[in-house]
C-alpha cells in the first residue's frame, strides 16, 4: 500500500489517480477562514489530505468532504476511519453539483483544490493517466459551477479558499465577483525566487461581510525551494505543522 506520512495523521493513496501533491498541502495549512469555523465544507477531496489537515488544526470543526471518483471517495471515508478525527469527518460519494441542490446546510469554511485543466487538453491511452488527468480536468466541476455551489452554501460570514492556476486568476475572480464574492487574501506561489508565479491561493469572503468589516485583499508571495530539495523558510514555517521532516 502506498502511504504517505504526515505528523499526526497517514495518507493511504494506492486507489488514488491524484496522490498527495503540493498544492493541497500548501492549501491545507495556509487557509485561515475569517472566524474559527465549527463546519467546513471539502469539494473535490481526494486522499482526503485537506479535510484531515483541518481536522488537525480545528479540533471544534466538523468536516464533510465531497468526491465524485468511487475509488478516491473510499480511500478518503478509509483514511477519515483510521485518523483520529474520525468522528468529525463524513465523505460524501456525489457530484457537488447534486449536492449543493439538496443541502440546506451554510459552511463556515468551503475550501477546493479544484480540478483546473481545460477539457481539450490531450488524453492518454493509458487507463490510469486518463483518471488522473480526468481528475484534474475542468470538465465535471467547471469554475462557474465550483463558485456557483459556493455561493449557496457560504456563511454569510464564511470563508470560501482555493487554489488555482496563475493563468486563471483573471477569468476566476470574474466568476466570484458575478456570484458577490471578494478576495480578501491572496498569496502567490513560486517553485523557486527567479521562477514564474505557478499558483495563486484564494481566499474569498461576500461582498456585503467585506463591506460591513472594512476588509482588504492581503497580497503576498511564497517561495517553496531555495534550491532543489531545500525548502524557504516560510514554506517549512508553514508546513512544519505536519510533515515529518519539515
Amino acid at each position: 500500500m502506498s502511504l504517505f506520512k504526515f505528523k499526526e495523521f497517514t495518507i493511504a493513496q494506492d486507489k488514488c489517480a491524484q496522490k498527495i501533491g503540493t498544492d493541497g498541502v500548501l492549501l491545507g495549512a495556509w487557509a485561515t477562514p475569517y472566524k474559527e469555523p465549527q463546519s467546513i465544507l471539502d469539494i473535490g477531496s481526494g486522499t482526503g489530505v485537506i479535510s484531515l489537515m483541518l481536522a488537525q488544526r480545528y479540533h471544534h470543526a466538523n468536516i464533510e468532504a465531497i468526491e465524485i471518483d468511487q475509488d478516491a471517495y473510499e480511500q478518503a471515508a478509509e483514511n477519515f476511519e483510521d485518523s483520529p478525527w474520525g468522528d468529525r469527518l463524513f465523505c460524501f460519494h456525489a457530484e457537488f453539483q447534486e449536492f449543493y441542490e439538496e443541502i440546506e446546510e451554510r459552511y463556515d469554511l468551503i475550501i477546493s483544490n479544484p480540478p483546473f485543466y481545460d477539457s481539450s487538453s490531450i488524453k492518454t491511452d493509458s487507463q490510469i493517466e486518463n483518471r488522473r488527468q480526468q481528475a484534474r480536468f475542468d470538465d465535471a466541476l467547471p469554475f462557474e459551477e465550483l463558485v456557483y455551489g459556493v455561493y449557496q452554501l457560504l456563511d454569510i460570514d464564511g470563508t470560501f479558499a482555493c487554489i488555482i492556476p496563475k493563468d486563471r486568476e483573471t477569468r476566476f475572480l470574474e466568476i466570484t465577483s458575478h456570484f458577490q464574492l471578494e478576495p480578501v487574501r491572496t498569496t502567490y506561489i513560486k517553485g523557486k525566487k527567479n521562477s514564474k508565479i505557478k499558483r495563486c491561493l484564494m481566499e474569498f469572503r461576500f461582498r456585503e461581510s467585506v463591506k460591513e468589516n472594512n476588509t482588504k485583499n492581503i497580497v503576498s508571495e511564497l517561495v517553496i525551494e531555495k534550491e532543489r530539495h531545500d525548502y524557504t523558510e516560510d514554506y517549512k514555517s508553514l508546513t512544519k505543522d505536519f510533515y515529518l521532516k519539515m
